[in-house]
């Protein structure tokens, strides 16, 4: 098996200060070999299911509400609740658990009723992924640099999971092929960039109001992102070329890598090749600025004089 222990750093995973004790300590790659087979004849089937922190990327979503027809906002409404992502101040949603149970909505005694197209999240068990790439790093032309070495996989094993004493054996590789990880992770990669560069910023920054309304009505409703882009003044603000607006237009997944570039440039400066401000609106904000500035200069100044106009007369 290719594998390394882990160094002390890689302990750290998605926020966890200390190792869990399910998570084996040994880096994998994609030719690492794992045993696991989970099926409705195992003792513990769905047990995974319950008691347990779901969040929903973008595409996940988008999946869902094309399975169930149902409108984002009605989806977020009836079948999440409202979180924030990996230690950050950017807000997501993740399942709302059953009552009665704290299981998924979804999940039945004969198993999952979205199985293609559950979340990205039930798909990695139990072979999980870390990325220490934290976002920010760029190069001479303002390009993200992709860090791939910085990327590991590890194994997760729950102590009622009798799917690691089965007889199936694959690759890592295999395992993910199989489970349709590789595919959600490309559709994922973007989004979870945005959320890894602000993790990185710690506590010395915080998002806006207005800037946690843009990221999550921009991850979690793309009609409600749609209608923003082409009923608003975004088209007078941006610059976008003809053929990304026909795509945009009725192309969800085009739309939803729009949206990743839109909350990356919006929110970190970062640029990006399928839109640029216009012109006019960058020396509009120019001038508003320089007027801000001046305004407080002659108020700095206004109140410099009243004070040495003060201490003339004693006051």
């Amino acid at each position: 098996m290719t594998e390394t222990i882990l160094s002390s750093k890689e302990k750290t995973l998605f926020g966890k200060e200390t190792n869990p004790s399910n998570i084996e300590p040994l880096k994998l790659t994609m030719d690492s070999r794992i045993t696991f087979r989970c099926h409705p004849g195992v003792s513990c089937f769905t047990a995974c299911c319950g008691n347990i922190k779901i969040i929903l990327t973008p595409y996940d979503i988008l999946m869902l509400t094309r399975r169930l027809q149902m409108p984002a906002h009605e989806f977020l409404q009836v079948y999440t609740e409202p979180t924030y992502l990996e230690k950050t101040d950017m807000p997501g949603v993740m399942f709302k658990m059953r009552a009665e149970d704290n299981k998924c909505p979804f999940v039945t005694p004969d198993g999952c009723t979205v199985y293609s197209d559950r979340p990205t999240a039930c798909r990695y068990y139990p072979v999980g992924m870390a990325d220490f790439r934290e976002g920010g790093s760029k190069d001479a032309d303002g390009n993200e640099i992709t860090a791939e070495e910085e990327k590991f996989f590890f194994l997760v094993k729950e102590d009622y999971c009798k799917g690691h004493e089965e007889d199936k054996t694959w690759t890592v590789a295999e395992w993910r092929a199989d489970q349709g990880v590789d595919v959600r992770d490309e559709m994922n990669k973007k989004w979870l960039r945005l959320v890894m560069r602000r993790k990185s910023f710690g506590h010395q920054a915080s998002l806006s109001e207005q800037a946690k309304r843009m990221f999550f009505m921009a991850s979690t409703d793309l009609g409600h992102f749609r209608r923003f882009v082409f009923e608003s003044s975004f088209l007078q603000t941006y610059e976008v070329a003809e053929d990304i607006i026909e795509k945009i237009k009725n192309d969800d997944i085009e739309l939803m890598f729009f949206s990743f570039d839109y909350l990356a440039n919006t929110l970190f400066g970062a640029q990006v090749s399928t839109m640029t401000i216009r012109e006019e609106k960058i020396r509009e904000k120019v001038v508003a600025i320089k007027a801000r500035q001046d305004e407080s200069i002659l108020k700095a100044v206004e109140e410099y004089e009243e004070l040495k106009k003060h201490r003339k007369t004693g006051g």
